[in-house]
């Protein structure tokens, strides 16, 4: 297992109640950063993901809470993170909604929440971590994808939820060549079917889906002191899946 050295380090997941988001944070811990638990409404389950991360190893740990789709709102969520952990030097932008319904069953709200979810919230949060992590000249910032996103797939159903994955890979490809003298690197992890999803499609890659571990290794990476060269990249975790219709 990869496991770069966060000792001095403070990790930012967003969504990291439950889920995905959960297990990337108990990863970074066990790396030994110091994490920020972040949820919207999951106040009891934060506040176990954060029980969870001391015994994984984090010298501290802190539970904050705000809506990172509002300006305000991130604001007040890396306010929180600062003044119990310091600067936020990892921040992995996983919160993402998505809505498998046919593209004319959605209402304007429902589209909204799904791009704003997805790519408003990594373009906000990004924008204000940039603030410490440029001060410092030293910054991590990993996207949460979708795999195939970047080869241009499409669907009636799930339609904005692609639309804001491939908004997320061109705003992480800018944004590394935007801080490239920064000390930043800004890359992209792109999952297909999780351990924890809803519905399993008939054939699965490699006869299963990706394992919290397998998309944790690659967030890993990213994070790692020697991996400073590489940045706005996207690594698909998705058992080599390619879809017909790409």
């Amino acid at each position: 297992m990869l496991a770069p050295d966060l000792d001095g380090r403070t990790a930012l997941v967003t969504g990291s109640a439950r889920g995905v988001g959960r297990e990337l944070c108990l990863s970074l811990a066990d790396c030994g950063a110091s994490v920020a638990v972040h949820y919207h409404a999951s106040e009891d389950a934060a506040a176990e993901a954060a029980r969870d991360a001391i015994d994984a190893g984090a010298p501290d740990v802190t539970t904050v809470q705000g809506d990172v789709t509002d300006p305000e709102g991130v604001d007040g969520v890396f306010a929180a993170a600062e003044d119990a952990l310091g600067t936020v030097d990892v921040l992995v932008n996983n919160v993402g909604d998505f809505d498998p319904r046919h593209w004319e069953a959605l209402s304007l709200a429902d589209w909204n929440r799904v791009l704003d979810t997805n790519l408003t919230a990594t373009y906000l949060a990004s924008k204000r971590a940039l603030d410490g992590m440029r001060a410092q000249e030293w910054g991590r910032i990993v996207n949460v994808g979708y795999a195939s996103a970047e080869r241009g797939m499409v669907s009636p159903k799930n339609f904005p939820y692609f639309v804001a994955k491939q908004g997320v890979l061109m705003f992480t490809r800018m944004l590394a060549a935007d801080t490239q003298d920064d000390g930043v690197t800004v890359n992209a992890v792109s999952p297909y079917v999780v351990e924890n999803s809803e519905e399993f499609p008939e054939d699965l890659p490699r006869d299963r889906p990706a394992a919290f571990e397998d998309v944790a290794q690659a967030v890993r990476f990213f994070c790692d002191e020697g991996s400073e060269y590489v940045s706005g990249e996207n690594v698909e975790v998705d058992g080599g899946w390619l879809p017909e219709d790409v």
